[in-house]
């Protein structure tokens, strides 16, 4: 059995028909289990679940009044099912918001949705740019803020290997928002300068050639590379 990223099984789950509430019949809540398990300690077996928000809904507003009764406690509990399960279980709650805070909302989906084909469109058109040859188009997206990074990365990449030497430039004068795209960019920087036999003058920090003895942006001597 293959096994589903935590992206893949929401892709999934977003596309099923919502269950609707044994109690008051209304469509359950798409939910993301907090990393933080406050259940009964042995976790669940997916890290989504529909679950009924409904404060009208007659089982949660009898479990106040139960959980009170029976064990001292001011709590109630939400009736929730795992995406796909035909059977319904019950899960506390300390409060009237407690645990809406990993509601997967309509708006929410949309976002998830809009960001994934985002990320479907601008990898076809980088697969089309790198067939091509076109690394200047790369470039930009690379340096695209509204890219996903993971384009962003693989556009570094691929700037590494088809760019001209004055990509280096760009690429430096760039902030990169996460670290793992600074890495990305930083080693598309050094094939860059391997493949076109330049570095960057220890002075001023404009591009030479490697053989330079003295740069020809600053008139400084510099050390043989």
């Amino acid at each position: 059995m293959a096994f589903e990223t935590k992206e893949e099984l929401l892709e999934k789950y977003i596309k099923l028909d919502k269950p609707h509430c044994p109690h008051c019949d209304e469509p359950m809540t798409l939910w993301e289990i907090p990393p933080i398990n406050f259940s009964d300690g042995l976790g669940w077996q997916t890290p989504y679940l529909f679950v009924c928000f409904n404060d009208q809904c007659p089982s949660y507003q009898k479990g106040w009044q139960h959980l009170m009764e029976s064990m001292e406690a001011p709590a109630s509990y939400r009736c929730f099912c795992e995406p796909g399960a035909d059977h319904f279980e019950y899960m506390p709650v300390f409060s009237p918001i407690g645990g809406t805070g990993s509601v997967m909302d309509d708006a929410a989906i949309i976002a998830e949705e809009a960001k994934k084909e985002l990320m479907k469109q601008t990898f076809s058109i980088l697969t089309d740019y790198y067939i091509s040859k076109d690394w200047d188009e790369i470039l930009k997206l690379c340096l695209d803020p509204k890219i996903p990074p993971k384009v962003r990365l693989k556009a570094a990449e691929m700037v590494g290997e088809l760019g001209d030497a004055t990509a280096v430039e760009h690429l430096i004068n760039h902030k990169f928002p996460t670290p793992v795209l600074q890495e990305g960019v930083k080693k598309a920087i050094e094939q860059l300068h391997e493949r076109h036999f330049t570095r960057e003058c220890p002075f001023c920090a404009e591009i030479i050639k490697n053989r330079a003895t003295v740069c020809k942006h600053c008139g400084k001597d510099v050390p043989r590379a």
